[in-house]
């Protein structure tokens, strides 16, 4: 995905967003649609220079948040850390391919929040949540690494929890 600033002139469009044939950043704007699952924008552009065509999606900017983690430190909320717990939670599982949605609705309501911090407790166990919903040995897995399971009695009491 890219995120860019565009001006938009008359017949076409100059921006930071360079052509990926030639490196020009003059381009026409030839197709525009939304993408509905996601609430992104597919732009279909044409370079002014070289005339090939190429696709460009974009996603409104919003606030950035901050996540408070365990040990007092604050990170950037990052999507793809949230994408490679759920693959890896997924990995071999029948709804591995609904990762990018449950990052959506993740995201969604942690922004929805309104807050520019939040803490990692609550990212988790919206994780969780979204997990317990669509896959139980996917739950068990990023339950046991997020809650640091140490021996065989959590997994029976997290297994209890789940009935």
């Amino acid at each position: 995905m890219f995120t860019y600033v565009a001006r938009e002139y008359a017949s076409y469009t100059i921006s930071c967003m360079k052509c990926f044939f030639c490196g020009s950043p003059a381009s026409k704007v030839v197709d525009k649609r939304d993408v509905q699952s996601v609430g992104e924008i597919r732009r279909r552009r044409e370079c002014l220079k070289c005339h090939r065509r190429f696709t460009t999606y974009e996603r409104v900017s919003n606030v950035l948040f901050y996540v408070l983690k365990r040990d007092g430190r604050k990170e950037l909320f990052d999507r793809d850390k949230v994408k490679l717990g759920l693959t890896k939670a997924l990995e071999k599982r029948p709804d591995l391919d609904k990762v990018s949605q449950l990052v959506d609705r993740i995201e969604n309501k942690l922004r929805s929040k309104g807050q520019t911090e939040v803490s990692s407790k609550i990212v988790g166990r919206l994780v969780l949540t979204e997990l317990k919903k669509i896959d139980k040995v996917a739950y068990l897995r990023f339950a046991s690494v997020y809650r640091g399971f140490s021996e065989l009695g959590d997994f029976t009491r997290e297994l209890k929890g789940l009935n």
